[in-house]
């Protein structure tokens, strides 16, 4: 019974994580078709293969956001803002692959989600602190704040 408490804390997070791991595998199948089908030294393999590498040098620090933020405050906004940011990170990819300024939109969009989510991971701790040097707890308050600011981050 305690592994389910656990995981009813955590599974949007989880579900969000393996969504991310899919994500990864069709970049990665794009890379391993383009490489097949053409020239390894053509521009086609090289902008897929630098949307591949931008992809994946951001794919940890947007893993350790999104974890902190959902349990250090609220899981179900770091849900939806880490299923937002594999969004723009596929739009972001798709740009790369025709011009690389059409791929500005989701890097910038993506940016903004990360600061939300490392907003979010501070506010936790900070929260956390104050409960246990203070006895004050602001969760309550601080939630429904992050949940209604959470539906900005559709804003373009």
């Amino acid at each position: 019974m305690e592994s389910c408490k656990v995981v009813e804390n955590v599974y949007l997070l989880v579900i969000v994580t393996l969504i991310s791991v899919l994500q990864n595998v069709f970049f990665a199948q794009k890379v391993e078709r383009e490489c097949k089908n053409r020239n390894m030294n053509t521009s086609a393999f090289e902008r897929v293969s630098c949307a591949n590498r931008n992809c994946m040098d951001a794919y940890p620090t947007f893993l350790a956001v999104m974890w902190c933020a959902g349990v250090c405050l609220s899981q179900a906004p770091a849900a939806f803002a880490g299923i937002i940011y594999l969004l723009v990170r596929q739009k972001y990819f798709i740009g790369y692959l025709g011009q690389s300024s059409q791929s500005t939109p989701g890097y910038l969009f993506g940016k903004r989600i990360i600061f939300f989510l490392s907003m979010m991971c501070i506010i936790g701790i900070f929260n956390y602190l104050l409960w246990r040097f203070y006895g004050r707890d602001y969760k309550e308050y601080v939630e429904t704040i992050t949940g209604a600011a959470s539906a900005l981050l559709l804003l373009p």
